[in-house]
């Protein structure tokens, strides 16, 4: 069992406790369940911000702790100060020491569109995505059957949400359908963790320009922006590079100016 089948296995038993925790009624009745959302998608076309979605991560199963030192508020806010169009904040606790905490800190806290990092298995994450003010979902295809994801991307239409379709390799291509905002290319291999930016311009050519094109991890110097630019890539999510600094908003504004 390779890691992402145990994340996935860990996660179904999590969202099974949660519900009996937390009702769907009791989720719907939040104030953040009825805020109209923001579209991270016309967020990272927009010229006046950098096309970046700056991820809020304390660890990882590959690298182990990367900052449990770092705060939320203060880490995000400077991340919208210096430009991001957007935030992503881990929820998953068991392997990335993230929670719903955090998110609802960080919207709290910023103006702009935040995309809930989680391992989506069911409708009930969503609703619950909305409840704590996420404004776009993240589904992971490796995850989910091409059923699942259409489903799970409808549901999330529904709600104003919009979501982000994490592909790895070109097996999982059928998995895009007409309610995918934006599509990621993850860069890592999720079996040998293994990084290429190569892979992102290779699966690129298989679309044509109707989403949002995100590329994500491995992504370290300004150079791989402009470079993944010019191959048709709309938007860029960072965050360890960022957070493995003991400043992790310094980092981000340093790079901003690199950028500009």
């Amino acid at each position: 069992m390779d890691i992402l089948e145990k994340i996935i296995v860990h996660k179904r038993k999590e969202v099974s406790r949660q519900k009996e925790l937390i009702p769907v009624s009791i989720l719907e009745k939040t104030c953040a369940f009825e805020r109209r959302t923001l579209s991270l998608m016309d967020s990272l076309l927009n010229p006046y911000k950098l096309p970046i979605i700056a991820e809020f991560k304390r660890k990882s199963p590959s690298k182990g702790i990367i900052n449990d030192k770092a705060d939320i508020k203060m880490v995000t806010t400077s991340y919208e100060m210096a430009g991001a169009a957007g935030l992503s904040v881990l929820t998953d606790e068991e392997f990335f020491g993230g929670s719903s905490k955090d998110l609802i800190a960080a919207r709290a806290a910023n103006h702009i569109p935040i995309l809930r990092k989680e391992f989506v298995v069911e409708e009930y994450q969503i609703i619950e995505a909305k409840a704590i003010g996420a404004d776009a979902i993240l589904l992971i295809a490796s995850c989910l059957t091409t059923n699942e994801t259409l489903e799970l991307s409808k549901f999330a239409n529904t709600l104003g949400l919009e979501v982000l379709l994490e592909l790895h390799g070109e097996d999982e291509l059928q998995h895009v359908n007409p309610y995918v905002h934006m599509v990621g290319i993850n860069n890592r291999n999720l079996k040998t963790f293994e990084v290429s930016l190569q892979h992102s311009i290779d699966m690129r050519k298989h679309f044509e320009d109707d989403y949002v094109f995100i590329s994500e991890s491995g992504l370290s110097k300004a150079e791989d922006i402009i470079m993944l630019k010019n191959e048709g890539f709309d938007g860029f999510l960072m965050g360890e590079h960022f957070m493995k600094e003991e400043n992790p908003g310094l980092a981000f504004l340093e790079f901003a100016n690199q950028l500009q």
